[in-house]
């Protein structure tokens, strides 16, 4: 697995107002083994950071089945995508183990991107870049399901 970026990697650049703003949209949460910090189709309002335990990404299908798209440790990142204005979660993500999150309101963080653009880009590239990881991972394991399924000729 590709070397991830961390949310010290992302947020390390920042200056300290900028740190205090965002520390001033967070809340730390503690979350219990199943425990779902938020559900697929959900109202996606916050970026998150797991401090302490893990996280797994799932994303749902029918009767209860779902395929894990990530397992996610401490420092990793998810939530909603900060600059796209996505509307809803398009994962669930359950706690697999004892957790402890940082919640970071979306808005606030998009706000300080806004007025300074030169933090905002570089924070979005360093997001987009855990993103783009995760996305390309996902696809891989994908294409590896898809391989292996026997194919029956009549």
């Amino acid at each position: 697995m590709a070397e991830r970026l961390t949310a010290q990697d992302v947020f390390g650049f920042l200056r300290p107002d900028q740190v205090n703003a965002i520390s001033e949209a967070s809340e730390r949460l503690s979350f219990a083994p199943g425990d779902v910090v938020y559900e697929m189709g959900a109202d996606a309002h916050h970026f998150c950071t797991v401090l302490a335990g893990e996280v797994t990404l799932r994303l749902p299908g029918r009767s209860g089945v779902s395929i894990v798209i990530d397992q996610l440790g401490t420092g990793d990142m998810f939530g909603t995508c900060v600059c796209l204005d996505h509307p809803v979660y398009s994962l669930t993500a359950q706690c697999s183990k004892a957790s402890e999150i940082l919640k970071i309101k979306a808005a606030v963080l998009k706000d300080l991107m806004d007025k300074d653009l030169m933090m905002g880009y570089a924070l979005q590239m360093r997001i987009s870049k855990v993103y783009f990881e995760r996305y390309i991972e996902t696809m891989q394991k994908l294409q590896a399901i898809v391989m292996n399924i026997p194919i029956v000729t009549h």
